[in-house]
């Protein structure tokens, strides 16, 4: 009689793999998959939620073009992206070189500045909202103490609700930032601050030609993720100012929820949100090509 032949040692390694991560490919395609396959065809409809829906064509996406809100909420999302983004980098990495150096406390001072990347949002909000009161905030107590008699009016403010919401979302994110730009150098190797030493750079020249370039990966990797996490943030500008004053602080995400779950038009929320997904992958691959520039230049 022939044995009967078993399972190869490659299909069930691969068996094996498939179990692991099925369960987190359902998920993905139940939760993340589908939706955005049904919110594309949705952009091409008019629904409320209740009616049946009707096909519209491009109307969804040709009436943001008369759409004012949207118009806002564009801009004030590339504004909010501008600001935020470099200005997040560049802390963290100044972080990083500081809390790589060996002082008194350094996992306090680590610890401290990663605690508000896992703070609740609602907590943090909250707390930023009483700092940043007009008459009898901390922070405008201290503006009047140092000579400014007129401080702005932060959150209640036109013109200061913007820079009052991106200097939260700096401060709450920075810490994780940090610890990316920390771990990447400590990878880099003191030899070669070492040969640079011995060749005559000075410590900006060891910046610049040894520890610029080898954080080119980090750099890319917290430009990426903080450009996304800025085109799609939310819960901040909703708990600080809804928005407002006006539509001073309305963010493309902003307005989806607005337009979905307060006016019921899915089809005109789902349009926003594909054009929303049009610029973050444009920007992304604008990114990727700007990296393989950067490292072929360096």
């Amino acid at each position: 009689m022939k044995a009967k032949k078993g399972l190869s040692l490659n299909t069930k390694n691969t068996l094996t793999g498939l179990s692991f991560i099925l369960p987190n490919f359902i998920g993905f395609c139940i939760f993340i998959m589908i939706p955005v396959i049904f919110s594309f065809g949705l952009s091409f409809m008019e629904w409320d939620g209740y009616s049946p829906m009707v096909f519209v064509g491009l109307k969804n996406f040709t009436d943001l073009a008369s759409d004012s809100t949207f118009k806002i909420a564009f801009l004030n999302t590339i504004y909010f992206a501008v600001l935020t983004v470099p200005t997040t980098a560049i802390i963290s990495l100044l972080l990083a070189i500081l809390l790589n150096k060996k002082i008194k406390g350094l996992n306090l001072f680590r610890s401290s500045i990663f605690f508000p990347y896992v703070a609740s949002i609602v907590a943090v909000a909250v707390v930023w909202n009483m700092l940043f009161q007009k008459d009898f905030g901390p922070i405008n107590e201290f503006l009047r103490f140092i000579g400014i008699s007129n401080p702005p009016g932060w959150t209640a403010s036109l013109d200061w609700a913007m820079p009052a919401v991106i200097i939260v979302s700096i401060w709450k994110g920075m810490g994780y930032y940090m610890i990316i730009y920390l771990a990447a150098l400590q990878g880099i190797p003191n030899s070669l601050y070492e040969a640079a030493k011995i060749d005559g750079a000075s410590s900006w020249q060891r910046f610049k030609y040894v520890t610029l370039p080898m954080l080119t990966p980090a750099t890319f990797f917290v430009i990426m993720m903080l450009t996304i996490n800025c085109f799609k943030v939310f819960d901040l500008v909703y708990i600080m100012t809804e928005g407002g004053p006006g539509r001073s602080t309305t963010l493309l995400v902003n307005y989806i929820y607005d337009k979905a779950f307060l006016a019921w038009d899915y089809g005109s929320a789902s349009a926003i949100s594909i054009v929303l997904f049009i610029m973050v992958a444009t920007i992304t691959i604008i990114q990727f090509r700007a990296e393989k520039k950067w490292v072929s230049y360096m």
